[in-house]
């Protein structure tokens, strides 16, 4: 250590001679604090051994710790290493947003169906069905989207509107339908569909079947040569 003019004793690190009024000294790159007071009026700030201020023996003798100054300076960039690699794993283990896939029909986002005239929607619609509105709807047919605009001004906000009874089995879907619920018959009972966005331009039938699918198992008794009805004596 050397003393300073006021008096007071500094520490000084070993091997290097002080300065004209001591030698702070300070590790390029670490953020941290000399190790003597900030109050003297002069001395030399060594960063990895190189004094930049100060002169005479000061600047020849703060040289020779130049090892220190490096092995510090390498243990600063391991832990700023350290840090980012903490961080990139941490990154990695958030977890990640879902992405919904916006529904379009034939290029067309459901917002702009919803806002296109009756003239513009048909266009966009297969042969067929655009065959259909240019002869016009029937009255049944304008009954049964106007009974679903009602059901879905009385539904309360969040929830399903109240199915609709309808035979209208050949009534092609249209996208003020989506969101409504239609009972469809099939022949015996009425069958509830929720109209959703892929079923623009189906017809209400095809979400109704009108017969129940066999599941074939093991044959009967009777319904091959091997499997006859043989009675007992």
């Amino acid at each position: 250590g050397t003393r300073t003019g006021t008096g007071a004793f500094l520490p000084h690190p070993p091997g290097v001679s002080p300065g004209v009024r001591g030698c702070v000294w300070r590790v390029e790159g670490i953020p941290s604090s000399p190790r003597v007071s900030p109050s003297i009026p002069r001395g030399c700030i060594c960063t990895t051994g190189v004094c930049l201020e100060g002169g005479g023996s000061s600047a020849r003798s703060c040289g020779t710790n130049d090892r220190v100054g490096a092995s510090a300076a390498a243990s600063f960039a391991t832990r700023k290493q350290e840090t980012k690699a903490d961080a990139s794993i941490e990154m990695a283990d958030a977890p990640k947003k879902r992405t919904f896939k916006r529904f379009t029909y034939r290029g067309v986002e459901i917002e702009k169906l919803l806002d296109m005239g009756t003239d513009e929607l048909v266009e966009l619609f297969p042969a067929r069905a655009r065959r259909r509105f240019q002869r016009g709807l029937k009255r049944k047919s304008l009954a049964l989207i106007k009974k679903l605009r009602i059901a879905k001004k009385q539904a309360p906000h969040g929830e399903r509107p109240d199915a609709v009874r309808t035979h209208l089995r050949n009534m092609i879907i249209v996208p003020e339908m989506i969101g409504s619920v239609v009972g469809v018959y099939n022949g015996k009972t009425f069958n509830q569909v929720e109209i959703k966005p892929e079923m623009i331009g189906h017809y209400l039938g095809e979400f109704s079947i009108t017969y129940k699918p066999v599941g074939h198992g093991r044959p009967g008794i009777g319904a091959s040569t091997s499997s006859r009805f043989i009675p007992l004596k």
